[in-house]
């Protein structure tokens, strides 16, 4: 097998790939971000429920979230589980897991910040929601993005999970191609991709990084 046709073979799995990824970030970060917010908040009820959120999901295997969503519907409310679902699934259950990783990285940026830039705020005359988009928020975004990249870089990875429901994205395509064709290219072709997508997510992360410094 030439590498252009063993290439067309797994082009399928890469497009899968990357869906995965750019959909879990799109929803988990605005999602992580609420959840902080509730994390934080002053009425114990949502604190509470907030923090069993975020224990259960950084506290359970990314797999065995994903098989919940997955069949949860069906052994909970008795509803069909369709074959196309499943991508539906990953997604959800990417979404939930990586959505309470950023609200802790979140929380941890915004409580950073001292309580005299609120107190400032404050006496100029900014509502809350001015001083958080306005100040607060803007520093955040500098403060987290190390840790956020480093959940970034590992989202790529983790992609790789999505095999427990049959999804076919990069890896498994690699390894049925390698399995059929009695060869371990597939996979080192496959790592060499995981590899570069990464390289490029880190060199986009840095640039963003680099324009937000305040000192060069």
């Amino acid at each position: 097998m030439n590498l252009q046709t063993m290439l067309l073979q797994l082009g399928g799995g890469m497009v899968v790939t990357v869906e995965i990824f750019i959909l879990t970030l799109l929803f988990s970060l605005p999602l992580g971000l609420f959840v902080s917010f509730g994390r934080m908040s002053k009425n114990g009820i949502l604190r509470t429920v907030s923090k069993v959120y975020i224990s259960i999901m950084r506290g359970t295997p990314l797999m065995l979230q994903l098989l919940v969503v997955y069949f949860g519907p069906y052994y909970l409310f008795g509803m069909k589980i369709s074959a196309g679902y499943r991508m539906t699934a990953v997604i959800i259950g990417f979404v939930l897991n990586y959505a309470a990783y950023f609200a802790e990285i979140y929380r941890a940026g915004i409580e950073s910040i001292p309580v005299g830039q609120y107190e400032a705020a404050k006496v100029l005359g900014y509502s809350q929601g001015q001083t958080f988009f306005r100040i607060i928020f803007p520093q955040v975004v500098k403060r987290v993005l190390p840790p956020v990249t480093n959940e970034v870089i590992t989202l790529v990875k983790d992609t790789s999970l999505a095999f427990a429901l049959a999804v076919a994205e990069m890896f498994t395509m690699a390894k049925q191609v390698a399995s059929a064709q009695t060869t371990v290219m597939p996979l080192m072709v496959a790592g060499l991709f995981y590899y570069i997508f990464n390289l490029l997510v880190a060199f986009v992360m840095e640039s963003i990084e680099k324009k937000l410094s305040y000192y060069r």
